[in-house]
């Protein structure tokens, strides 16, 4: 299949009701641990969900559009939308090849994409905003500064810390939430095939029960 025509079907009309749901679960839960402080994000969950789905563009599409859309609410946001783009692609390319089938290849999903996101989110915090965002994990980087630490170093360590935490939380929350929907509604989506492939995952019954 084409390229055109493999983006033709990925951005069906299942896939484009989903991208908005999904925008909006990862707009909620992100600003939600912002205005908490935490040292995670968890505002890619509906991206890894549509990555899941209906692939990798299309959550690349859906992160992008997330962080665009949530500069309106958090100032921050637009900045690292190149993160948000890689998060989508990586995992849609991690369930392509099957790595969503069990718990701890869902893990290691996690732990990649963690550490992707932390090499293109360490140059826009060091270069775009000095170091420190006002997130929870900024208070880490500021202490490792005050000992002497140098400032790409302590942005790179702390920043891999939270987003390798931060992603296998998200992975396995959204393969948890993908494992609950019936297959007669993952089939309408154009990416079924990395879901229904799923070692235990529940038949119609099981989930009605």
């Amino acid at each position: 299949m084409r390229f055109s025509e493999r983006l033709k079907r990925d951005f069906s009309t299942t896939t484009l009701t989903l991208i908005p749901l999904a925008i909006v679960l990862n707009l909620v839960l992100g600003q939600t641990i912002s205005l908490l402080k935490l040292p995670i994000f968890l505002d890619s969950i509906g991206s890894v969900l549509v990555a899941i789905l209906s692939g990798p563009w299309a959550a690349a599409v859906t992160g992008l559009l997330t962080n665009l859309i949530g500069g309106v609410i958090n100032p921050f946001f637009p900045a690292f939308a190149p993160v948000a783009i890689v998060v989508g692609l990586v995992a849609g390319f991690c369930a392509k090849v099957g790595w969503f089938r069990a718990w701890w290849k869902v893990t290691l999903t996690g732990l990649l994409l963690g550490l992707t996101a932390a090499l293109v989110a360490t140059p826009i915090r060091v270069l775009v905003f000095g170091g420190v965002t006002g997130s929870g994990s900024s208070f880490f980087i500021a202490y490792l500064l005050a000992t002497g630490s140098a400032m790409v170093q302590s942005v790179f360590a702390v920043t891999v810390l939270t987003n390798v935490l931060d992603k296998v939380i998200t992975a396995l929350i959204a393969w948890v939430i993908v494992l609950r929907l019936s297959r007669r509604y993952i089939s309408r989506f154009p990416r079924a095939e990395n879901v229904l492939a799923l070692e235990n995952a529940p038949t119609n019954e099981e989930v009605v029960r």
